[in-house]
């Protein structure tokens, strides 16, 4: 089992800055692929970032203004999200996935809300 906490999360005015951090622990992820999403008020959760071995995602909302990293010798994953804009804000979760066992095993952290003033 793997569990992921989330921290770095808060209020932050627009065009700020805050750092996101998902720790994980039971087991080492640094082979895991790892993701951010989130999920506003009424909205659908959107996938924002995610790093595999071979590459690296970002939603376009979010391309130039946010940054995923891992810090494997940590087993942390991060994101890091500059020039916020209201629009950014949401309950922000950490996402690891890998495949043994002969199947997909996923965990998720509890969420971390990010909001964003005008």
């Amino acid at each position: 089992q793997v569990q992921l906490v989330e921290s770095g999360g808060g209020l932050v005015q627009a065009g700020g800055s805050l750092r996101l951090s998902c720790a994980a622990s039971g087991r080492t992820v640094s082979s895991y692929d790892m993701g951010w999403f989130r999920q506003a008020p009424g909205k659908e959760q959107e996938l924002v970032a995610r790093i595999t071995r071979g590459s690296i995602y970002y939603a376009d909302s979010v391309k130039g203004r946010f940054t995923i990293s891992r810090d494997n010798a940590k087993n942390t994953g991060y994101l890091q999200m500059n020039s916020l804009k209201p629009e950014d804000t949401a309950v922000y979760y950490c996402n690891v996935g890998a495949r043994f066992d002969g199947r997909w095993n996923e965990y998720w952290g509890q969420g971390t809300q990010v909001t964003v003033s005008s």
